[in-house]
């Protein structure tokens, strides 16, 4: 059984074929794919694929990338539907984290006032909103990390994932002295990715989960076609390949640990094999 942290299955890329795709994952031992929430107006997207396949959960939040064409009243907005979802009673159990969120220092426009203070803004309310609701976070980070640690520290949560991890040692391990797991996808599968590479062999295996990031990051096989969470099995073996491990070896280490950072997903029985 095998677990993808992090895939955009309602994307645009698949043009209406998610679920069959969710459902070819799941015959290749995919049990359990996240599906995060980039933006208000995808907030029902991914809910309604995460209610119409077994493997799906979904996480709600507003990605840095789209902060810029986002108003505060979107935060009161997510607020009100984590616990909407989360009321006593009629608990969406598919409901597993506040996400994706963070900061992005990547892209030259994101950098610059306003819109590098409207990210900061964004982060911090949607931790608060995660540590009042005793949510895990799933986090981009890119030319981030340490302040993003900063406010993980200063608003602190039950744990979370860094997606597409690409730091260093240090900031791995102070991610995971605040419970967080690392999320290791399609960029170790390249021979030239040194960095990501040694992290994801020498890391401890119980801070490890896998990921797609489907329909971005393709694995090296892929060349520049749309990645897919049906390529999760070929990334546990490149990571089993790196660690001199089994693929199923690989594949218990990464679902348990997913496991414990996103403690709401139940997998049912009929996939869990």
């Amino acid at each position: 059984m095998l677990i993808d942290t992090h895939c955009h299955l309602d994307a645009s890329e698949f043009a209406g074929a998610s679920l069959a795709i969710a459902d070819a994952a799941a015959g290749a031992g995919v049990s359990g794919i996240v599906l995060p929430a980039v933006h208000k107006n995808n907030f029902a997207a991914v809910t309604g694929l995460a209610h119409q396949h077994p493997a799906c959960f979904y996480a709600l939040g507003i990605h840095p990338m789209y902060v810029a064409v986002s108003q505060e009243q979107d935060l009161v907005f997510l607020r009100e539907q984590v616990a909407q979802r989360l009321q006593a009673g009629c608990e969406d159990r598919r409901l597993v984290a506040i996400g994706e969120i963070g900061l992005d220092y990547f892209v030259p426009e994101l950098t610059q006032s306003p819109l590098r203070e409207k990210q900061k803004f964004f982060y911090t309310e949607q931790l608060k909103i995660a540590r009042d609701f005793d949510l895990p976070v799933l986090l981009h980070v890119r030319r981030s990390l340490d302040i993003i640690l900063k406010y993980l520290r200063r608003f602190p949560v039950t744990g979370g994932i860094a997606h597409a991890f690409n730091g260093s040692i240090q900031q791995a391990e102070s991610l995971i002295a605040l419970n967080f797991r690392l999320g290791f996808g399609g960029a170790m599968t390249f021979t030239r990715a040194l960095q990501i590479r040694r992290l994801a062999a020498g890391l401890p295996l119980e801070s490890i989960v896998l990921e797609t990031d489907a329909p971005d990051i393709p694995p090296s096989w892929l060349q520049d076609q749309h990645n897919s969470p049906e390529q999760l099995p070929h990334i546990a073996r490149v990571l089993a390949e790196l660690r001199g491990l089994s693929v199923h070896e690989i594949a218990a280490a990464t679902t348990r640990n997913a496991f414990a950072v996103l403690p709401r997903m139940m997998i049912p029985a009929s996939l869990a094999g």
